[in-house]
């Protein structure tokens, strides 16, 4: 049995964790955990994801987000059922909890996989390395075996479980399990659409010129209902927030359309929208590496374009 490790932030599901179950059904029989009472508004979810059983994971201490407790909490539940196999996402959170659990149960982790070959006892797994610039292939061995599944390489497909039976399981933990833990939030005060639900994404790069030339792609993303994202050079230079910052040390996205504003591409930038369904670059540099990679590229000014489109985008 296949156990896939759901992740939740206080009863709100990580999206991710659907295309985890993806690749896991393909690997056997899989039952899912949820950690914490508050993720027991997620279970009836999972159901529609080819899940029929789920164990949730239950304690005094479990109201939010602990990685030594979570981890402790997933080694403690797959003990007792043998499974041969633990999977997560390879989102932050999920990564996290998995190292933890590795290093709790003294085996090895495969993180960030995009395919999983069942070999005699072994699994064969590809998985993204670098940032997504080298594909290694590795053999997984050990029981129950770790991996985690890069983000938004598979779709979370549907498959309708007849039944669903909740079971609550009580973990041993100790005060010391919880020595890291979230204990305050402070939330971010942004409006408008987050780059991780966008749809649409317009991004800026050093050929916006500065904090004042992002004032146009705000007003695309407003007219389209997307949200604004930058390269890491724009946040070096102070132009827009982190918060903000697409690629390998930001933020990971997969939108319908990526619009990428006078960004050359560099393998870090591109690690962080590669995801994209489809990608359109406007940019003056025909030999840009995000232009040889984009479905769509407009040899241009942006600073001609951008208000161009935002024009006949009024005018219908």
């Amino acid at each position: 049995m296949i156990l896939g490790f759901i992740e939740h932030d206080r009863g709100t599901l990580n999206k991710a964790s659907l295309e985890m179950l993806t690749l896991a059904r393909r690997l056997g029989s899989v039952e899912a955990v949820v950690i914490g009472r508050k993720g027991a508004t997620i279970t009836h979810e999972l159901k529609q994801y080819g899940i029929s059983k789920v164990h949730l994971v239950v304690h005094d201490q479990l109201d939010d987000y602990a990685p030594t407790a979570w981890a402790k909490s997933l080694t403690q539940l797959a003990t007792s059922l043998q499974v041969e196999a633990i999977l997560a996402s390879g989102s932050e959170r999920g990564n996290e909890v998995m190292a933890q659990a590795a290093a709790i149960m003294n085996l090895p982790l495969a993180t960030n996989c995009v395919d999983v070959v069942l070999r005699e006892s072994d699994y064969i797994v590809t998985r993204l390395r670098w940032g997504g610039s080298l594909v290694e292939e590795a053999r997984l061995s050990g029981k129950p075996k770790l991996l985690s599944v890069a983000q938004h390489v598979f779709a979370a497909e549907e498959t309708l479980s007849e039944d669903l039976v909740i079971v609550e399981q009580e973990v041993d933990l100790n005060d010391k399990d919880f020595r890291v833990r979230v204990t305050e939030r402070v939330e971010n005060e942004s409006e408008g659409v987050s780059l991780t639900t966008a749809r649409v994404i317009v991004s800026g790069g050093r050929g916006v010129g500065s904090s004042e030339g992002f004032d146009k792609l705000e007003e695309l993303a407003q007219l389209i209902d997307g949200a604004v994202g930058c390269s890491r050079v724009v946040t070096n230079k102070g132009w827009r927030p982190h918060s903000d910052q697409v690629g390998q040390t930001g933020t990971r996205v997969a939108p319908d359309l990526y619009i990428a504003c006078g960004i050359s591409g560099a393998i870090q930038h591109w690690v962080g929208c590669k995801a994209a369904k489809k990608i359109l670059v406007i940019n003056t540099d025909a030999e840009a590496p995000i232009v040889q990679k984009a479905d769509y590229v407009v040899i241009a000014d942006l600073h001609e374009i951008v208000p161009a489109i935002i024009a006949a985008i009024r005018a219908l």
